[in-house]
């Protein structure tokens, strides 16, 4: 039998502004739910929807941290975050609504290159 690929979901948006960020963890859910080996990498913009207790219902818009927070229940595999990006909006991995894991830009170019697919909204 083949090996599984191996897919990276590249979180890159804001999460509110557009449907990409909500696009975005909607396949994440849907992959999980059909059993594929896929991890999420945050940078950019994209480590804004993971900051936690989010008022989006001011602005006519469901949380995306809540549907984030049901990822774990899909057997995610890994989520990592760009910590420079989490740098540059004032966060730390300590400040997020799912664990994750830091990496420095080295380790993301090595995590883009292993993936054996890529999907970005």
């Amino acid at each position: 039998m083949p090996d599984k690929k191996r897919y990276l979901v590249l979180m890159r948006r804001a999460p509110y502004g557009s449907s990409l960020a909500r696009a975005s963890v909607d396949l994440a859910l849907a992959m999980g739910a059909f059993e594929q080996d896929f991890d999420l990498l945050f940078t950019g913009d994209g480590v804004l929807q993971l900051i936690p207790d989010q008022a989006s219902e001011n602005i006519g818009q469901k949380n995306i941290g809540r549907a984030l927070s049901s990822l774990p229940l899909v057997d995610i595999e890994e989520v990592y975050v760009e910590s420079a990006a989490l740098a540059r909006h004032g966060l730390t991995a300590a400040d997020l609504v799912l664990p994750a894991i830091a990496l420095d830009d080295t380790a993301v170019k090595a995590l883009l290159n292993d993936c054996d697919h890529l999907v970005s909204c």
